[in-house]
């Protein structure tokens, strides 16, 4: 396996692990997944600080364990250069479709990969 290889993997298993109910309701779990710098733009259009979304991601659907989960696709990453992952994938949700594009970062050997940006486009 490539440098760019364990770079993806390490990105998708931590977008993974954002998708997963058990960690989107724990909001230190959540703090440990984003950058400090992070912003969203989700699939409803509406925008979303670091502080924000460890704030309320908790309340948002598919947080609950006996909810209903999102349900990713086609997941794809790409190393765009040292320390910044590009995922690409598809989610469906209690009947909606949405494109969504991550980019996560690394800032050094001693800090782990983080969710730098994330949106979310619904899909007619």
């Amino acid at each position: 396996m490539t440098d760019a290889d364990d770079a993806v993997r390490a990105a998708i298993d931590g977008e993974l692990r954002l998708l997963d109910p058990a960690v989107r309701s724990c909001p230190a779990e959540v703090e440990r997944l984003l950058d400090p710098e992070f912003t969203e733009v989700g699939a409803s259009g509406r925008r979303y600080t670091r502080a924000e979304m460890i704030a309320e991601l908790h309340d948002h659907p598919g947080s609950s364990a006996d909810g209903p989960r999102y349900e990713p696709s086609t997941m794809t990453g790409v190393l765009l250069a040292p320390g910044l992952v590009h995922l690409t994938y598809e989610t469906r949700f209690e009947g909606r479709h949405a494109r969504r594009s991550s980019l996560w970062r690394r800032r050094d050997d001693a800090t782990d990969w983080r969710m730098y940006y994330h949106q979310g486009t619904p899909v007619p």
